[in-house]
């Protein structure tokens, strides 16, 4: 069966103003969606979503060759397999659990609530603008063992990078820009890892330079990759998650006030966030062989998107999709975090995502310390809600008035 030409396209104004929309469409009726213009395959279902991520003989990270190590400026864990994935994944992962986890927690508290401090006796601030983006990115230099004072020119040399990934079709000036932000990162960072050779401390940056593999340490070129892989792994997708999860919250005013009188209930409804609008939602596979996917052949070679917010919205895994529910019986909270997730958010399989844990201690331990200061949490007047984002998809902006802390 060939692919059929319904006119419909992923890279539409339509389809990007409001994806969910769609989802129910394409899994539907065109559940192996061809994009001519970028020469790729979409999968909407949850059953062949899930069926790429986990085989990854015939579905490889090969893609990411072109579509992330010129701006990770070389490999990251995403693209190695076998000793060499599992001994540089458990150094990164060492980094985001345990002791490590925990004294992470506690700079996690103290980044919050120096952002917080100006805002809350105003009874306003913009979730996304004036607190989630500057967290995620300084809670990220913290755990690297980077200078706070550098995080706007960090932040904005990530979006470039971040840019380039999660671009569909670049122009020839935004590709210059984006190569410039990996360019400038790399040049910052340089004399940081000859710095931790000499002296490493108790950081990330420090365990890269100092760890070994097959008994040779590792070069500038794979710490730089692997940096650079937890910036942008652990700061995308936590401002997006948090703003999100407070949306959803105040959009169904009586499950907030559930999670308000049991503080247990918080996990649920970030998982329930995550499954719902995940905030990374495309993740590209290559096809290493001809694969029928609901009588359709992706031929080898191509490049496969696995549409993870549309397989998290598949009445085949989850009861009623489509609506925002904290105690679905189908979400599974206590795994939500781990490779055993029923939702995707996360990738699955061998190339989960590595910050996985460190996202859920981070969005946890910020939302319970916000809920009770963000008394009476509204929308501000005049406030209009934006998404934005193909691969990576978030509010734009999140105005919230509350009752002021005096």
């Amino acid at each position: 069966m060939s692919v059929a030409d319904t006119g419909f396209s992923v890279l539409s104004e339509d389809f990007a103003a409001a994806p969910h929309r769609s989802f129910a469409r394409l899994r539907e009726q065109d559940p192996v969606h061809y994009e001519p213009a970028i020469d790729s395959y979409f999968l909407s279902r949850y059953e062949d979503v899930k069926r790429v991520l986990t085989d990854h003989e015939a579905f490889t990270t090969e893609t990411l060759v072109v579509r992330a190590e010129p701006v990770m400026r070389g490999p990251v864990l995403a693209q190695m397999t076998g000793a060499e994935h599992t001994a540089k994944r458990r150094i990164v992962v060492r980094a985001f659990t345990g002791p490590a986890l925990q004294d992470q927690i506690r700079a996690i508290h103290a980044n919050a609530a120096e952002l917080l401090a100006p805002f809350l006796a105003r009874g306003r601030f913009d979730l996304v603008n004036d607190f989630g983006k500057p967290f995620a990115i300084h809670v990220t230099l913290d755990v690297l063992g980077l200078d706070r004072r550098d995080w706007q020119r960090v932040a904005a040399w990530h979006s470039g990078v971040a840019e380039f990934i999660t671009s569909l079709a670049l122009t020839p000036e935004r590709r210059r820009h984006c190569m410039d932000c990996a360019e400038q990162l790399e040049a910052y960072l340089l004399p940081v890892i000859e710095q931790r050779r000499r002296n490493p401390g108790d950081d990330l940056i420090s365990k890269l330079c100092t760890a070994e593999f097959d008994g040779i340490a590792m070069s500038d070129r794979d710490v730089i990759a692997l940096i650079i892989n937890v910036l942008v792994a652990s700061a995308e997708p936590a401002d997006k998650t948090l703003a999100l999860l407070f949306k959803h919250l105040i959009d169904h005013p009586e499950q907030l006030a559930q999670v308000r009188r049991d503080p247990d209930l918080l996990a649920a409804a970030i998982a329930e966030t995550l499954r719902y609008t995940p905030p990374v939602q495309l993740i590209p596979r290559q096809a290493e062989e001809d694969s029928v996917f609901a009588g359709t052949t992706v031929p080898a070679g191509a490049t496969v998107f696995c549409m993870i917010g549309a397989a998290n919205r598949d009445p085949g895994a989850f009861t009623a999709p489509d609506t925002f529910d904290i105690h679905r019986p189908d979400l599974g909270t206590a795994r939500s975090f781990t490779a055993a997730a029923q939702h995707l958010s996360f990738g699955t399989g061998l190339h989960q995502c590595v910050g996985a844990a460190f996202a859920r201690a981070e969005i946890e331990t910020v939302a319970a310390m916000l809920l009770p200061l963000l008394d009476q949490v509204r929308y501000s007047p005049g406030f209009r809600y934006q998404e934005a984002g193909l691969y990576t998809r978030g509010p734009l902006s999140l105005s919230l008035d509350f009752t002021p802390v005096r």
